[in-house]
């Protein structure tokens, strides 16, 4: 950045800070709006088609704004870093809130489920998703699909942070706004074993499945990114998360039969 732009915004947080210049946070806003676009891009890679865009920038826009009203300028910490945060974790608890997966989804999920516990029965194997899919009348890709949007579903109400002692919000990657209703004890307890399950779930995977959910899931990046750093090409990626999330399928179905 230039001395005269770096000037330039130095000017602006004396403005929003000392005097609450509204055009200078517009100005603020604007400037960081990128991180915006970054995380709406990372996240919506793994939502359903019917999930807008728009919304999820507003979530993210949101989680800006309030990076900029609560940004301790004295803290040793880079705003673009702190900002981050509270987008990121404004995006997830919008979309937890809201809860996006539609009814429909879920129902699909729970087709597959019975299904394939049936099949199981009577092939004695695990079934493949092209046999589930031409009992329940669904295409592969939608049975593979259901699946994957109901990992990414528990995975987002398992990404709750607790509060410490003082009810403060925890910062960070799983940020979210606190909740009045606290979980009872054994909402909580329940919560836990149903995540340690699901980690239980996912050690049983081989090292590269393991390693394709955690790129996925984890650290946010495209089939394609995650082909770049394993060697391998977008469609075999894609086909490894397929046959991963169908792994986990009894594991998200126990925990989708408690919530």
């Amino acid at each position: 950045m230039s001395t005269k732009k770096l000037l330039h915004e130095q000017k602006l947080w004396e403005n929003w800070i000392a005097k609450g210049d509204n055009q200078a946070a517009n100005e603020l806003i604007q400037h960081y709006m990128y991180l915006v676009s970054f995380h709406v891009e990372r996240i919506s890679s793994h939502l359903p088609n019917n999930i807008s865009k728009e919304d999820i920038k507003s979530l993210g826009l949101f989680g800006l704004y309030d990076a900029l009203k609560k940004f301790d300028t004295g803290r040793n910490l880079k705003f673009d870093t702190y900002a981050s945060f509270r987008i990121r974790g404004a995006i997830m608890d919008g979309l937890r809130k809201d809860d996006w997966l539609s009814r429909s989804v879920r129902e699909r999920a729970k087709k597959v489920d019975q299904v394939t516990q049936e099949l199981e029965q009577t092939l004695r194997r695990a079934p493949t998703a092209q046999e589930v899919a031409e009992q329940t009348g669904m295409t592969t890709a939608e049975v593979e699909a259901a699946m994957n949007d109901s990992l990414f579903a528990n995975i987002l109400s398992m990404e709750e942070k607790p509060k410490d002692g003082k009810g403060d919000k925890k910062e960070g990657i799983g940020y979210t706004i606190a909740d009045s209703a606290a979980l009872r004890p054994e909402e909580d307890l329940l919560a836990n074993e149903l995540k340690e399950e699901l980690i239980a779930g996912i050690k049983m995977l081989s090292e590269k499945e393991q390693l394709v959910i955690s790129l996925i899931y984890q650290e946010e990046l495209t089939l394609t990114e995650i082909g770049e750093v394993m060697g391998l090409t977008t469609s075999r990626i894609s086909q490894i998360h397929k046959k991963t999330i169908f792994k986990l399928r009894k594991t998200l179905s126990k925990i989708q039969e408690s919530t």
